[in-house]
This record gives C-alpha cells, sequence and structure tokens, in this order.
C-alpha cells in the first residue's frame, strides 16, 4: 500500500512507528521499497555522500531534482520527500513555489522539506496553498552550519528549547504535514510530539518521536571517519564491498576471471575457418 500523508499522520495516531531512510538512487530505493519503510527522503546529504563536498550547502536544484527523479521511479509504496536546497526557499516566497514545484513536477517527490521555523512559515503556507504537502526541519539544520558554528545540539537552554517548541507549533499551524527535529535533546523532542498533531521525525533526537531517519551508508556502515553519537549501523556493507573488490581485482589479475561459465563460445568449426582465413 502506497504511503501517504494520512497514513504517516494514522501512523502517529495508532503509534505506529514512522520509518524513514534517505536514498539518492534507483536501485537503492527499489531496495528500501520492497523492505517496506515507509518513507524515502532524497536529502541534501547527497553533498557529502553521493558528491564529497565537505557540507550540504554547494547543492544545487538541478542535484535534487535529478536524484529525486531517480529514486521515484524506484520508490513504489514509500512516501518520497525531497530536500529543497540552500538558497532555493529562502530569498523569496515565490522562489520557494516555484522550486517545490520542480520537485514535485519533474523529480517525482510526494513531498518537498525545507529547514526552519517561524523565517520560513510564509514558504510553507504558500508551497501547501500550492497542493504540495511540506516537511519542517527543525534543530540542527545543516543550511545552517556556518550560523551554528559547526554540526552542533540545539536546543539546551531553557530559551532556545522554547523556540523550538514555539517554531515546531509555527510551523504546524502554517501547514506542514510532518518535521523532522535533528540533533535536539531527547526530552524535548518528546515535548514537541506530544504537543503536534502531526508526525514528527527524529535523528538525533531521541525514541520519543513518531518516527527515525538515519543516512543510509551511515547505517549500513558504507561512511568512514568520524561517526555521530546518534547513529547505529546496522550492517557492514563497506566492509562486504571492498572484500569484494579486492577479490575481482586479484582474480583479473590472476586470469581466473572470467571462468568459463562466465563466457560465450561459438562452435569449433567457425574458429577453425577463421584461423584457416587468418
Amino acid at each position: 500500500m502506497k504511503n501517504t500523508v494520512s497514513t504517516l499522520l494514522g501512523q502517529k495516531q495508532s503509534g505506529d512507528k514512522i520509518t524513514m531512510l534517505t536514498a539518492y538512487d534507483y536501485t537503492t530505493a527499489r531496495i528500501m521499497d520492497e523492505c517496506g519503510v515507509n518513507s524515502i527522503l532524497i536529502g541534501d546529504s547527497l553533498g557529502m555522500v553521493m558528491l564529497g563536498y565537505e557540507n550540504t550547502l554547494p547543492v544545487t536544484m538541478d542535484d535534487m531534482v535529478h536524484h529525486t527523479a531517480a529514486v521515484s521511479r524506484g520508490a513504489e509504496n514509500a512516501f518520497v520527500v525531497a530536500d529543497m536546497p540552500f538558497m532555493s526557499y529562502q530569498v523569496s516566497v515565490e522562489d520557494a513555489v516555484i522550486n517545490a514545484g520542480r520537485l514535485i513536477k519533474e523529480g517525482g517527490a510526494n513531498a518537498v522539506k525545507l529547514e526552519g521555523g517561524a523565517e520560513v512559515c510564509a514558504q510553507i503556507k504558500a508551497i501547501v496553498n500550492a497542493s504540495i504537502p511540506v516537511v519542517a526541519h527543525l534543530g540542527l539544520t545543516p543550511q545552517s552550519v556556518n550560523v551554528f558554528g559547526g554540526f552542533k545540539v540545539q536546543g539546551k537552554s531553557l530559551g532556545k528549547a522554547k523556540k523550538l517548541i514555539e517554531d515546531a507549533l509555527l510551523i504546524q499551524e502554517a501547514g506542514a504535514c510532518a518535521v523532522v527535529l535533528e540533533g535536539i535533546p531527547a526530552q524535548i523532542a518528546e515535548i514537541i510530539t506530544k504537543k503536534l498533531f502531526i508526525p514528527t521525525i527524529g535523528i538525533g533526537a531521541g525514541n520519543g518521536c513518531d518516527g527515525q531517519v538515519l543516512v543510509y551508508q551511515d547505517m549500513l556502515g558504507l561512511t568512514t571517519g568520524h561517526t555521530p553519537k546518534f547513529v547505529k549501523r546496522f550492517a557492514e556493507v563497506g566492509a562486504l564491498m571492498r572484500q569484494g573488490i579486492s577479490e575481482y581485482i586479484s582474480e583479473t589479475k590472476s586470469g581466473a576471471f572470467p571462468a568459463a561459465e562466465h563466457t560465450y563460445s561459438v562452435d569449433e568449426n567457425v574458429v577453425n575457418e577463421l584461423m584457416e582465413e587468418c
């Protein structure tokens, strides 16, 4: 059954946790969809995990449309959410609606996601009025990395925690259908979840949220270097890939691959005639 805004809301109401993972290509999206994940997010995290940038800021609308379209073709049942990249919605409400429309029309997404609270409520209202579902994003918002001075936990002081709660209520009133809570204390995320009637999706926000999202390269062990505290590695696919690639190199160099079972043949008479002509 296709996951929709309504089914996700129903999961919140029934206490059935929502599952979301990032994906950036057709093959990965198809596997996730077959496994039954509720939602797939084409995050602007593709800037780092797919394109090798230092952060999400260089990602363009064309990047997002390209990857969203690939994922949409592989996701039959998952609710597909596409990130709106940096400066695709901040400049004006008109820009926000036009760019959100591209992710739906050209990318095939079911919803768009944008970062921020009170300051983006006008954009949320306008996009929703254009019949496009919006997922909001509060807390550690990666597009604000330069303002935050790095990827730091948000909402630890009383004042900042109150601001998060206020923003959550405002984006709900503006028409958001769900909100991602990233990098905030679990207790604050739980308070927000109880106050909202729309689903909350946590990443580094504890298990009191209505659902969880992870970057799939992190949870499958494909990334190296620093691993955020909130990441659990559910498999070590990176190690398996390295093993397989190393074996391919070894067998190719030794001549063991391709073997007879990987090779096409032709009738010996054809070969003999060719040899005589040569």
